[in-house]
């Protein structure tokens, strides 16, 4: 069972990001606040959950949470600031659209910058060892699979149904073969070593 809260005596807003290591689409981040006494043994990591029940859940989160958000940054920013820097700002998004502001921050992963001055702990694995933290594991997934199914239906050949922009060898084969799109990230290793970008003269 995750634990409730960090810190019981503040309002805690969790937060968590997907869509780190694709090679094309937005970077998505989402915080969650929750009652102190909220418990819900399905609620998990995203990555350890099916689709089905990332959505059966999402729904339960957002009637139950106190306040939730979505932040996103777009390839174009992620090419500017670079990708770490990204998913700190989705966070940041995130939590500037909070209808509820957080006294207290816990964020997966091991990196985050101050904001508004506002206490906060990073927590490696958090998002399997706090219900707010899990909790926005699962909006920011279901929320960017969703942008990315949409994605898919005007550019089919890239596979983004089912690899959601990560790199698979299925994606990385038709960025070979069709060149990128305006949604990839230009920053990034497109291609396995051995592989050329077709250019148009």
């Amino acid at each position: 069972m995750l634990k409730s809260y960090l810190n019981k005596d503040l309002i805690e807003a969790g937060c968590d990001e997907a869509g780190r290591g694709c090679l094309a689409g937005s970077v998505f981040a989402a915080a969650v606040i929750l009652p102190k006494d909220y418990t819900n043994e399905e609620l998990n990591d995203s990555k350890k959950l099916s689709e089905t029940m990332r959505y059966k859940l999402r729904e339960t989160i957002e009637r139950d949470a106190l306040a939730w958000a979505i932040g996103i940054v777009t390839p174009e920013e992620i090419d500017k600031i670079n990708i770490l820097n990204a998913s700190i700002l989705a966070m940041h998004r995130a939590l500037d659209k909070l209808k509820l502001r957080p006294e207290n921050i816990i964020v997966d992963g091991n990196r985050f910058k101050p904001y508004n001055n506002t206490p906060y702990t990073t927590i490696v694995k958090g998002d399997g060892k706090y219900l707010s933290i899990a909790a926005a594991s699962i909006l920011a997934k279901t929320y960017r699979d969703d942008y990315m199914n949409k994605l898919a239906d005007e550019y089919p050949q890239y596979d983004w149904l089912s690899n959601k922009g990560y790199p698979t060898k299925k994606h990385r084969d038709a960025i070979a073969r069709y060149g990128t799109t305006p949604y990839h990230r230009m920053s990034f290793r497109l291609l396995n070593q051995e592989l050329e970008l077709p250019f148009e003269d």
